[in-house]
């Protein structure tokens, strides 16, 4: 790695990527950022729009729309492209079709000779996670998705709101895919250091642990929400993988639910999903194994299925 340049590159510039680099710039998360798309005029045209708005940040960085070859020096290359899902089109044949776009990625990024660390934001992020994995041959603790990381910060939001505390302070987690099969272990959700549930049975009828299991809802089902409102997401995950790329370039060693490779962790092997990982130079350093209920071991036994069975289906 080369984390004295803090070099980043982004494959596709599209509105995922572009807040991406937006909020990379508004926080001067690197000192270089690459714009990489097989639209090469759109991605000159983002570098330059954002260049011009380099002097009202406190950023010095150099952005610059460029190829696959700028990959050999960087410390870490963020994938934001895929294609979106047609009218009546399964999900197996959108993973299908963007498989194939990552390995237009994939292979041109490992062949320039880069050495850092992979991170999928491209949804089904779990998959393509594991997709890029496959086809980079990488060490797994250097490929990561953005997994649960927007799910666990849209939790906390809630849950702050709803006993009015800072989100900051909230410890819960959104764990599993990064979809429709993903829960919440309420069993490790806490407030400082007072489980929720305690806080609930002693509340003397202020607040409801069966309000507080609704948030789960709420979150599973804000995407489409936003989709449905705007079209489409984009500022929250944007934000999430700035938080993400500053953990492993400032080597934080932060706890993130990221997607990861699980070695046996859970019960489950062979299967990116998210989980709590502790994250730094190196990537994922290490998965921490939350101490989960029975049923709540169900729900992510479940939810690792629905993922390898979607990954095998693809038959790379």
């Amino acid at each position: 790695m080369f984390l004295n340049k803090r070099k980043i590159v982004l494959v596709g510039t599209g509105m995922v990527g572009m807040s991406f680099a937006y909020a990379a710039l508004n926080q001067a998360l690197c000192d270089e950022l690459v714009l990489v798309d097989i639209d090469k005029k759109r991605a000159m045209g983002e570098a330059m729009d954002l260049n011009h708005g380099l002097a009202f940040s406190k950023a010095s960085m150099k952005i610059y729309a460029g190829g696959y070859e700028d990959c050999a020096d960087a410390d870490l290359v963020a994938i934001c492209a895929g294609v979106s899902q047609k009218p009546g089109e399964s999900r197996l044949d959108l993973l299908r079709r963007n498989a194939k776009v990552f390995q237009s990625i994939v292979g041109p990024v490992v062949q320039s000779g880069f050495g850092g660390i992979f991170l999928v934001a491209t949804n089904p992020v779990d998959i393509m996670t594991r997709v890029t994995y496959e086809l980079s041959g990488f060490n797994s603790a250097r490929v990561l998705g953005t997994g649960t990381t927007l799910d666990t910060a849209r939790l906390r939001y809630l849950l702050g709101e709803y006993f009015s505390v800072d989100p900051r302070n909230v410890h819960a987690y959104v764990i599993g895919e990064h979809g429709d099969s993903e829960f919440v272990p309420w069993s490790q959700a806490m407030l400082a250091t007072k489980s929720v549930r305690a806080i609930c049975e002693h509340s003397g009828g202020k607040f409801s642990l069966e309000e507080v299991q609704g948030l789960s809802c709420q979150v599973r089902d804000a995407a489409q929400e936003i989709i449905a409102a705007k079209s489409a997401t984009y500022y929250g995950i944007g934000m999430a993988m700035v938080r993400i790329v500053r953990a492993i370039l400032s080597n934080e060693n932060s706890v993130l639910t990221v997607s990861a490779r699980l070695w046996g962790e859970y019960g489950q092997k062979d299967v990116y999903a998210g989980v709590p990982c502790i994250v730094n130079q190196g990537g994922i350093d290490r998965v921490l194994e939350l101490l989960l209920e029975p049923q709540e071991q169900e729900s992510f036994d479940a939810s690792c299925g629905i993922l390898r069975e979607s990954y095998e289906g693809l038959k790379l």
